[in-house]
């Protein structure tokens, strides 16, 4: 009876680990999708600015309105100060699609938020490929 139960337990843990590993690979892409959003979000609340050029403190309002909208339609997440950092995040990687092929593909928001208020371009290509290959020998 306890070599079934043995056996039974390496089971189980074998499904388990599988579905460890579907969760990582799932967060990761969710992870990815999300990164590029905020990009693209970044990229129109610029656009949407660039268009009111003439009017002042329209990415105060613009920013204002736009996080109170997205806070009743989508909840938590969309505060004022995360929608600067998508268009921050624009603003210092305006080539992203391209870059994060080969730089940014396995960082997180967090981490590419920290890194994008790095004044030098080379030091945060550096913090970006420290941490694209950091993610690929952590899995």
């Amino acid at each position: 009876m306890n070599d079934i139960a043995t056996i039974d337990k390496c089971f189980f843990v074998e499904i388990a680990e599988l579905l460890s590993a579907a969760r990582h690979t799932v967060k990761k892409a969710v992870d990815s999708v999300m990164v590029s959003t905020y990009w693209q979000i970044g990229r129109r609340i610029i656009e949407q600015e660039q268009k009111g050029k003439s009017r002042a403190n329209y990415s105060d309002y613009l920013i204002t309105n736009l996080s109170r909208y997205l806070g009743e339609s989508f909840g938590k997440g969309f505060s004022e100060a995360n929608l600067w950092n998508t268009r921050r995040f624009y603003l210092v990687f305006p080539d992203y699609p391209e870059f994060s092929r080969h730089c940014l593909e396995n960082s997180s928001w967090s981490n590419i938020n920290l890194i994008m208020r790095l004044d030098d371009r080379e030091e945060r290509q550096y913090y970006h490929s420290f941490n694209s290959i950091a993610s690929v020998l952590y899995i």
